[in-house]
């Protein structure tokens, strides 16, 4: 069963209304451009979309997966290996090689993914209703005036620590133009009996941070452990968004596959939604 939930917080009898002190969640059956902006906003903590994707189209994607060769995460810094197909900006910005090796990558991962769904792109059928849901329109980010790839499909089985993603402050002035605001997008293509859950903390980034940083990606996880959070398990087909700026986690799964179809949205200052992964 999906659920959506707020751990219960106390407030002293004079505070404001405590559903908006709340990191509040929605459960809808179709996506309103005022979830987005409430997510941007930071009103909302996490929104899962029931039924994104339906169950024949998430077997077709899973079946297709079975003769992709994944990649992965820098293992140095991922310390359990996630298998993905399609590059991450964090993947390349760290070299030298960055466009060009980049660049290989998009074509190369555009070509696997665009047949996963009876020979359809997955990606393209998510644009779709992102484009029925938000009147500003979709499009791709652009670096160095050419569309940056979108639409990552990952297994993450035994979790993921805390840690955040910010395009503008990881990476200034690499992207053409800088969103307002970002926002995760996952549709859940195949989902495990239990655990898997999405953990979203109502807690940004700070400088001092980094001193708990350690040796890989993730900080601690008592960095959070006082902080009021969404958790959020998606059922087959759904979608979740979530601010990532957010420190969030994902639990690790039990029996079963954890694999989503993954991507940001920014809403551009043409109130465009921009996707990238």
């Amino acid at each position: 069963m999906a659920t959506i939930q707020t751990p219960p917080q106390t407030f002293p009898e004079s505070s404001p209304d405590q559903t908006a002190l709340l990191f509040d969640t929605a459960t809808t059956d179709r996506l309103e451009p005022d979830h987005l902006l409430r997510l941007g906003a930071g009103v909302l903590g996490a929104i899962r979309i029931r039924g994104f994707f339906d169950a024949d189209q998430c077997a077709q994607i899973i079946a297709g997966l079975e003769n992709c060769t994944m990649g992965s995460y820098d293992e140095a810094l991922m310390k359990k290996r996630i298998p993905k197909l399609g590059p991450a900006v964090f993947d390349y910005y760290q070299h030298e090689d960055f466009p060009a090796a980049y660049w290989a990558d998009v074509e190369r991962s555009t070509a696997v993914r665009a047949g996963l769904l009876d020979g359809a792109d997955p990606l393209d059928l998510a644009k779709t209703k992102l484009a029925n849901s938000w009147p500003g329109g979709v499009r791709d980010l652009t670096l160095d005036g050419r569309p940056m790839f979108a639409g990552m499909i990952r297994e993450i089985n035994g979790g993921g620590g805390v840690h955040f993603d910010e395009l503008v402050r990881e990476f200034p002035g690499v992207v053409d133009e800088t969103p307002v605001c970002q926002l995760a997008f996952n549709c859940h293509i195949s989902v495990p009996s239990s655990g898997g859950e999405l953990n979203v903390f109502r807690r940004r980034w700070e400088p001092r941070d980094e001193i708990r940083r350690g040796g890989d990606y993730f900080y601690p996880d008592d960095m959070v452990a006082d902080e009021p959070y969404a958790s959020v398990r998606a059922s087959l087909g759904d979608a979740v968004l979530f601010d990532p700026r957010n420190y969030h986690r994902i639990l690790p799964a039990g029996p079963g596959r954890r694999v989503t179809l993954a991507f940001f949205i920014g809403i551009s200052g043409s109130r465009e939604l921009v996707l990238w992964s």
